[in-house]
């Protein structure tokens, strides 16, 4: 079995101090390997294929048989490290507390050790649904179980 050790090891080499990163390496049986990048503006298709190239050069297919995936995290995938936070700096945010409790915001800055939220809040009005404004939250690391990108069709 390929060790996600060595995975790791070459997608690094691959992106050796560049606008991506990575997030995750996962191996399953028989060697299907999903490695999950991301960027600090965006990830292009021909990133995936370079990522991808530059594992299957360095992997002998005569030894062993894998399956392999490069993916962007995409919207929907949580946030797992402070570069991701920090690319989000400026625009919507969705953070779930370990107490289930949701807020969602602006983020407005990123550290190490917490992140600034400038709440909005949703009010109905008559019919309506206004955001408005709330305050801005100071928001500790370990406070938070989960925190994304918000979507906004509006």
């Amino acid at each position: 079995m390929i060790e996600k050790e060595t995975i790791e090891k070459l997608v690094n080499n691959v992106l050796d101090d560049s606008r991506l990163f990575l997030i995750d390496i996962k191996i399953k049986n028989e060697n299907v390997i999903k490695v999950i990048i991301d960027g600090d503006d965006g990830v292009t298709i021909q990133d995936c294929v370079d990522i991808s190239r530059g594992i299957e050069n360095n992997l002998d297919r005569e030894k062993e048989d894998y399956e392999l995936s490069v993916l962007s995290s995409g919207l929907e995938q949580p946030f797992s490290m402070l570069r991701q936070y920090k690319k989000y700096i400026g625009k919507p945010i969705k953070v779930i507390f370990h107490d289930d409790k949701i807020k969602k915001g602006i983020l407005l800055e990123a550290e190490n050790d917490y992140i600034v939220l400038q709440e909005e809040i949703e009010v109905k009005h008559k019919k309506n649904k206004i955001k408005k404004t709330g305050e801005k939250l100071r928001i500790t690391m370990d406070e938070i179980k989960q925190a994304k990108a918000e979507i906004n069709f509006n």
